[in-house]
């Protein structure tokens, strides 16, 4: 490739590719509260490295007339803010991920949002980055979120922080502001365990301390942020943990080919090393590694690949290979860290679905051991976590999970939480440790089965679910119907909010997290009726889906049916047979449901009982119906 002086050029752009190539790179995120600066941090690293094209400081220029906050001058956030919310607000609101270069480094820098709303945008960001540049406004000092902010870049084991005070100018670049945020910062920052605080005063708007030294502040003698990041170094401690694969698929296109695919999480894996099927013990041997650009004797950290195994074993998505002599523990129950995302607050006992890097199962908090108080980090006794709040919890899986401590390995040690209504994300993980109780208890095989019980009385095993508000006549009905089967020669057993409240659950009050507890049990109390062999009637109100979801997937497939007793509120309030709706609408009566607590009516039950239509009586009689002539005839 020649120029138009006949120069080759090529040489020239293989040497600039290759000073790039070999390049280290360094991922950090901005953080802390809102209004610190963080977007125009980052808009001034770009124009202080010559990122920024003609064209587009053109447009910047003009939009800073629009949207900006900085008077005359460039608005350097707007290089940032690309969402339309975000520079009508003068807000982030989501990630941004920007990258740039200086002679000596490539770099990553994730922008995140400052507002307490979009903290899991901020987790997310934080997630990846080897280092995070915890920004103060001088004139504000350390806030909550700063606090919320530096905690969270802890547990998610970043260790190098850049403390940048800025605004400095709107000081008047003084020393004492800068001495005063820096001692109140590092007294909450002790506790945290960072390996380095480097302290920064700067003005991201004028360019003071960014790339260049400041002449407005001879007090300072330290180093430039970006002579900062070009230096720190940052071990790259991935490749030397034990090797972690994770797989995300088999693959076997024909007869003649089956392979696992997945992205090396850590450590390294040539052709013939002997792995461990973390779930099962099974040691095999990697026959071969394949990519999509041939064949690799060897596979590291952050690789995407296929592995071809010397035997056939049971892998499937969610397996976990690892070293035979370093394997990740697997465990149903751990104790984790956990910052909650959503509006809705954590509640122990309910059905979640939790995720790691790529096997899913419904999981549960078993127990909230106590949550985390941002500004003092003291720990708190507590029943739920609200948004964006801390805690610690131990946590129970339906199926084992492979992992290590998050501490230990940041790619296998995380989780998210899933709401299994709303498919949202509401809640993040890091794993401490399993718990010792999930080795030392085992299931205990029986040999006469729930089958056999229930053939021994002729029947086949049920639960019958009746949900619906208070007054709606689950209990009637249900009383109706155990009756009419106790005719019919069934074996069946009834179980009553009202009576259950009197013994087994008597504890328990009317909260949000109580009412979970409660049908967690009486659900358990189902299966173990049903595991005898009788049909159980459970009539509580029952009233958030997600626990009804949990007890349907308590019982054998095919034995759980819900029956909604649907009577509307008005009629309810009507009927008033225990005086609970006066004493409700009258203020007297807390969380009570469809007053005060909501009711969540089933959106596909398996029977829909019409109770304003049709007399008990006669509503039993389908029910009985349903059970004895339908499917569940096993006479």
């Amino acid at each position: 490739m020649l120029n138009r002086s006949g120069l080759d050029l090529s040489a020239g752009v293989q040497a600039y590719l290759s000073r790039q190539e070999n390049k280290t790179l360094l991922r950090f995120i901005t953080c802390g509260s809102v209004d610190d600066g963080k977007s125009t941090l980052i808009g001034r690293l770009l124009y202080d490295t010559k990122l920024i094209l003609e064209d587009q400081l053109a447009a910047l220029e003009s939009d800073s007339r629009k949207h900006g906050t900085a008077g005359e001058s460039i608005d350097f956030a707007l290089l940032v803010d690309g969402l339309e919310a975000e520079r009508e607000q003068g807000i982030t609101i989501d990630v941004a991920y920007r990258f740039f270069a200086t002679e000596k480094r490539k770099f990553i820098v994730a922008d995140t949002p400052g507002h307490e709303q979009y903290t899991c945008n901020m987790a997310t960001g934080a997630s990846t980055a080897d280092l995070a540049v915890v920004l103060i406004d001088a004139r504000k000092g350390v806030l909550e979120q700063t606090r919320r902010h530096s905690h969270i870049i802890s547990l998610l084991g970043i260790r190098h922080v850049v403390l940048a005070v800025n605004k400095i100018d709107l000081v008047d670049y003084d020393q004492a502001v800068f001495d005063r945020v820096v001692q109140d910062y590092l007294a909450f920052a002790k506790p945290l365990g960072f390996d380095h605080v480097c302290l920064v005063p700067m003005s991201a708007r004028f360019g003071d301390n960014v790339s260049t030294a400041s002449n407005a502040m001879p007090w300072y003698d330290g180093p430039t942020l970006i002579e900062f990041l070009e230096g720190v170094i940052i071990p790259d401690s991935a490749i030397e943990l034990p090797f972690r694969f994770p797989v995300q698929i088999a693959v076997r296109p024909d007869s003649d080919f089956r392979g696992f695919a997945g992205q090396v999480a850590s450590g390294k894996v040539a052709v013939g090393d002997d792995v461990v099927v973390a779930h099962s013990g099974q040691q095999v041997t990697v026959k071969s590694i394949v990519t999509a650009d041939g064949a690799l004797s060897e596979a590291r950290e952050g690789q995407a690949v296929i592995l071809v195994l010397d035997d056939e074993v049971d892998i499937s998505r969610g397996s976990m290979l690892s070293h035979p002599r370093a394997r990740p523990l697997v465990s149903d129950q751990f104790q984790a860290h956990v910052i909650w995302f959503d509006r809705n607050t954590l509640i122990p006992g309910r059905s979640y679905i939790l995720r790691t890097e790529t096997m899913s199962t419904p999981a549960s908090v078993t127990k909230l051991k106590h949550r985390i108080d941002v500004n003092s980090l003291a720990l708190e006794a507590a029943t739920h976590l609200g948004r964006n709040e801390i805690g610690v919890c131990n946590i129970s899986t339906q199926m084992p999970v492979s992992f290590d401590a998050y501490r230990d390995n940041r790619a296998t040690g995380n989780f998210i939480i899933i709401d299994r209504m709303s498919n949202a994300t509401v809640g993040a993980g890091m794993i401490d440790h399993a718990l010792r109780r999930a080795d030392n208890v085992h299931l205990q095989a029986i040999d006469v089965t729930r089958e056999a019980r229930g053939a021994l009385k002729y029947q086949k095993p049920a639960v019958l679910w009746f949900t619906g508000l208070s007054g709606s006549g689950k209990s009637t009905i249900a009383n109706l119907v155990e009756k009419q089967l106790h005719a019919l020669g069934r074996h069946t057993m009834t179980l009553d909010g009202d009576n259950v409240r009197h013994g087994l659950n008597r504890d328990l009050g009317f909260t949000e997290a109580d009412r979970v507890e409660n049908i967690r049990r009486v659900a358990e109390v189902a299966r173990l009726m049903s595991d005898a062999g009788l049909i159980v009637l459970v009539s509580f109100i029952s009233p958030f889906r997600s626990e009804r979801l949990l007890a349907r997937e308590m019982m054998a497939p095919g034995e759980f049916l819900e029956i909604f007793v649907d009577t509307p509120i008005e009629e309810c309030a009507r009927r008033d047979p225990k005086g609970l709706y006066k004493k409700a609408m009258a203020g007297k009566l807390a969380n009570f449901t469809g007053i005060s607590s909501p009711y969540e009516a089933p959106e596909a039950p398996d029977i829909h009982l019409n109770t304003v239509e049709q007399d008990a009586e006669t509503l039993a009689g389908a029910v009985v119906e349903r059970l004895i002539g339908g499917r569940f005839n096993n006479t």
